[in-house]
């Protein structure tokens, strides 16, 4: 049993963030919340999101699993404006989820979750940590996008930079100070590693602006970006693989 109520503009960024990913998701469904793990098809990034009971106007739920096709969701959210709240209710008969948005109700059946997988999410203790607005790294990923098909990140000692190089022309962001505060694990030292640009590309534009991102990074190391959405009651960890260049 689920039944929950929220905010359209909550629940557009919950969603527009897993699906930068995958098209269909797994929502473990629990008293104090939600959380769902997730992998690309392609195994290159994975998303792990835990969403409390704080983020909603109002919820009940007990221990249970739901699949939603989030581009049929994405439907539901055309029909809000701004602000306006958006109900959520399982129906548990007929395998479907029930959503109501002022006097208009769409129901939608929930995708079977027999097939899809809990992935494990690495434990990952990398070097580096650098807290940032993400407003930065989306200027340098537009600034990036019209060079490159991948970008370096790379931090040391009190900088964090974003790079790329074409065939003939290059593209570097520089932060330091506050405008990036790097920390280590350890003795400050470089650390480097590149990764595609269209996957770093479409989490970091799904992103709202003036969100505090920590991107923690070591050498030739998937990326981890941490960040949190509706006013902190929605906690995102993200993985990016490396792109690792032949000797």
């Amino acid at each position: 049993m689920f039944s929950a109520e929220l905010k359209s503009d909550t629940l557009k960024g919950l969603v527009n963030i897993i699906s930068t990913l995958i098209d269909e998701v797994k929502f473990t469904i629990t008293p104090d919340g939600m959380t769902l793990k997730a992998v690309d098809a392609a195994h290159v990034a994975m998303i792990e999101m835990e969403i409390d009971k704080g983020a909603f106007e109002n919820y009940t739920a007990q221990d249970s699993e739901i699949g939603l096709d989030l581009d049929k969701v994405k439907d539901v959210l055309k029909l809000a404006s701004s602000g306006n709240p958006i109900r959520m209710e399982q129906d548990e008969t007929h395998g479907r989820l029930v959503f109501k948005v002022g006097n208009i109700t769409r129901t939608m059946h929930l995708v079977d979750t027999s097939s899809m997988s809990d992935p494990k999410v690495p434990n990952l203790d990398l070097a580096a940590k650098i807290s940032l607005m993400v407003d930065e790294l989306q200027k340098g990923i537009r600034a990036a996008e019209s060079i490159s098909d991948h970008i370096t990140l790379r931090a040391g000692d009190g900088y964090f930079e974003l790079s790329c190089e074409g065939d003939t022309d290059s593209v570097n962001l520089r932060l330091e100070g506050e405008s990036a505060k790097v920390s280590f694990d350890g003795e400050p030292h470089e650390v480097s590693s590149m990764f595609p640009l269209d996957y770093f590309s479409n989490i970091t534009k799904a992103i709202p602006a003036s969100t505090v991102v920590t991107v923690e990074l070591d050498r030739d190391y998937p990326v981890k970006l941490v960040f949190a959405l509706a006013d902190g009651h929605a906690r995102v960890r993200y993985l990016l693989a490396p792109r690792i260049e032949s000797e």
